[in-house]
This record gives C-alpha cells, structure tokens and sequence, in this order.
C-alpha cells in the first residue's frame, strides 16, 4: 500500500497512528494474477478451516487434474462430485465449487480482465449469487487478490479483534460501529484493515475480550 495511505490513516487517528508504527510496514500485497474463479474456489477450501490443512486439500484437488494445476471451471464441471469429496472437500463445498464453476462458464463470474472493470458493489453483487460465497468472502477477493484500496470488513472477526486490542476494550464491536467508525478512514480501508488484522498478533488482550 501507498505511503499516502499511512499519512492519511497516521494522521486521521492517533491509536492507529501507534498501531501503524508498531507493526511498521504494510506488507500487503495482492495475488493479482490469480482468477476470479480461482481465487473463489479457493475461497471456499479455507472457509472453516486453518490455511494448512485448507492448502493440504487444494494440494490434492490439483492432483486431480494434468500436471497438477489448477482445474479449468469446464474440467470442474466434468469431475464427479464424488472426486471432489475424495480430495476432502465436504459435500457443501463440493456443492459449491462446482457452482462457482457453473456461473463462471455462465458469465456471472467473469474474467479476469473484465473483473477489473467492475466496482467493489458490483463485484461483491454478482459473486454473492454463488452457493457458498457471501460477503466476507468476496470482501477477502477485493484486498487479496484485486488490491482494492477502500474494502472494510466489518463482520471479520480478526478485524474486530484487533480493533478491540487497538483501542483497549474488552468486548468487540459491533459491525454497526465498526462502520461507521471506520468513515474517517476512507480511501484506504483495506490498509486499516490489514493494520487490525496485524494487531491481533503484535498487541497484548486486555482481560477479556469477547
């Protein structure tokens, strides 16, 4: 993210102003090559899970195909269900994957190129139609893998969390007032976000945080 992001966020809240350089640097950076329809799928392979075992079941669903990569939506189509299960995938998301895979020969989902066309709402409009994909996880595609500057995701416990060690509370917020705090932070919400996400591994909890 810009230096100007840091001035703007340094400057607009002192408690953030004290979160930014304790963490230091923002090291955020997008996976900008990967697709729409790859980010979602693998999207969904981390819902409810640790990154370690989520990439341990994307490790095999590529087995699954040529060479190891990554499936086609058309190759997805053609892989019995039953495939999908057996590289561990639950049947909801097998369920799902398989959508993703449908609405992107569709057109719902759309490519890479015309992805970047779109605004956040839009974006966030069409993939909220996928079985499986809600808000928050279209939110994490617009700061990971498009680098979208203004996402703030309210409902993300991680966010609240640091929010909540940020500023020394002892209870998270709530999504409303995370909201509307967060107003004074635009353009560079996605910057805030990753700040609060950094927090909750740099700053001691208070005595209870719930």
């Amino acid at each position: 993210m810009t230096p100007e992001a840091l001035a703007h966020l340094s400057k607009s809240d002192r408690t953030l102003a004290r979160l930014i350089a304790r963490v230091g640097p923002c090291h955020l950076k997008p996976q900008s090559r990967r697709s729409p329809f790859e980010a979602l799928v693998t999207a969904v392979a981390h819902q409810q899970l640790t990154g370690r075992v989520a990439e341990v079941i994307l490790g095999r669903f590529r087995g699954l195909y040529e060479e190891g990569r990554f499936p086609t939506p058309e190759e997805v189509l053609r892989t019995p269900a039953t495939r999908l299960r057996g590289a561990g995938f639950s049947t909801a998301k097998s369920a799902a994957i398989k959508d993703i895979a449908l609405k992107t020969v569709d057109g719902l989902i759309p490519s890479t190129r015309e992805v970047r066309r779109l605004s956040d709402e839009e974006i966030i409009e069409r993939f909220t139609q996928v079985r499986g994909v809600g808000r928050w996880t279209v939110e994490m595609f617009l700061i990971f893998t498009l680098g979208r500057p203004d996402v703030w995701p309210v409902d993300d416990f991680g966010v609240r969390k640091g929010f909540s060690l940020a500023y020394k509370r002892t209870e998270l917020p709530k999504p409303k007032e995370l909201r509307e705090f967060g107003e004074k932070w635009r353009p560079h919400r996605s910057t805030a976000a990753w700040y609060f996400w950094s927090a909750t591994e740099v700053l001691v909890p208070a005595k209870s945080i719930r």
